[in-house]
């Protein structure tokens, strides 16, 4: 393969794929990214976009979310002033009892040079405006400064547009894709329309589809993708600019001054329906509710939308990014982490395809290792 492939395609609308199609641009690859709707109308538009590496993970996972999260923060410098990245700290605690897995998850993060607090309920409201220091449990909660949020909407379409200033071509609202090969390698793209889209490499960045899309291919992918539910509230008059992530409710502001708010709980709770997903509003009302009691003075939140879907989660929980040697071509890029890494996972698949190199950083998390 040349220093810059031609032509490449990505297939998958979510930040991932958004973010890989504009580093190719930027490296100067002729690029097409294909999506099945609209951009982020999926799992990237339901996410609560912590930027984190809090908790317990390997050091090599902690090391590329980390890089995701510097690679943010140059944005940040570059746009300052945009109300769609945030970097306000991230409070976290455990549920009451488990003040042992709290204390571990502090001092592996201090372990790992991670910047991280162990802080009693009284310090909670000095330190993280909006708290509602009584909602804290005895055990206390982890602050970690140098955590922040970001609205991926808003970035897929800043980094649309560098996209296309760079030459990169968009389709949209192309059904679903299918790989085209010919032998043991990619030959291109194939739109629910029929179109065809030549490409010497494939990107399959199509969330919570990769491993059933990857498997038609003969690439085996374990998958752990649960059902998950964001609730996005009307604005609400709060200080709380902190991400929040409790064991009833995590929630962190929008840029339009309301809150996103999620928790695993809800699960349980969502059906099938009309082809897509429903929950009872009472579950809407009910995680509300817990998030309410999180922030100073319990103010009533609205629900201004609610969105369901497939949350992507890989098997074991790790990325999966980077070349699938049983498919010439054919590269991956499929993780839950999808917001912290979104601009490093995105850079460094565009290395791996215009350099035709295996970047170290990647290794780790290289579909192989299901072999």
């Amino acid at each position: 393969m040349s220093s810059t492939p031609a032509p490449v395609v990505v297939v998958g609308g979510g930040i991932i794929g958004i973010s890989t199609a504009r580093h190719l641009a930027v490296a100067g690859a002729e690029v097409t990214l294909i999506t099945e709707g609209e951009p982020t109308s999926n799992a990237s538009g339901r996410s609560l976009s912590w930027l984190n590496s809090a908790g317990l993970r390997s050091e090599e996972y902690h090391r590329l979310r980390l890089a995701g999260i510097d690679r943010y923060r140059t944005l940040a410098a570059r746009q300052a002033g945009v109300d769609w990245l945030r970097f306000d700290g991230g409070l976290a605690w455990s549920a009451l009892g488990d003040a042992d897995g709290l204390r571990r998850q502090h001092e592996h993060e201090l372990a790992l040079g991670y910047d991280s607090h162990l802080l009693d309920p009284g310090r909670v409201a000095a330190t993280v405006p909006g708290v509602d220091p009584a909602a804290v449990p005895p055990t206390g909660a982890v602050w970690n400064p140098g955590e922040g949020w970001v609205d991926l909407p808003s970035l897929a379409q800043f980094l649309l547009k560098d996209l296309v200033e760079h030459g990169g071509r968009l389709v949209t609202h192309a059904g679903p894709a299918e790989v085209v090969t010919a032998g043991d390698a990619v030959a291109g793209v194939r739109t629910a329309a029929g179109e065809r889209h030549p490409a010497e490499a494939v990107v399959l960045a199509t969330g919570p589809a990769v491993p059933a899309m990857a498997s038609r291919l003969g690439v085996a992918i374990p998958d752990a993708t649960p059902i998950s539910l964001l609730v996005t509230t009307a604005p609400v008059d709060t200080p709380l600019r902190a991400v929040l992530n409790t064991p009833r409710a995590s929630l962190r502001p929008t840029p339009h001054g309301g809150l996103a708010v999620d928790s695993d709980w809800t699960t349980a709770s969502i059906r099938p329906a009309g082809g897509g997903f429903d929950v009872p509003a009472e579950i809407v009302t009910e995680l509300l509710e817990e998030a309410s009691k999180l922030l100073a003075g319990h103010p009533r939140l609205v629900a201004d939308r609610y969105a369901i879907g497939p949350k992507p989660i890989p098997g074991d929980g790790d990325p999966v990014l980077g070349r699938a040697d049983e498919v010439g071509g054919l590269f991956l890029g499929f993780t839950h982490s999808g917001a912290t890494l979104a601009l490093i996972a995105g850079e460094l698949l565009a290395h791996e395809i215009t350099t035709g190199t295996p970047h170290p950083m990647l290794a780790p998390f290289n579909p192989r290792r299901f072999r």
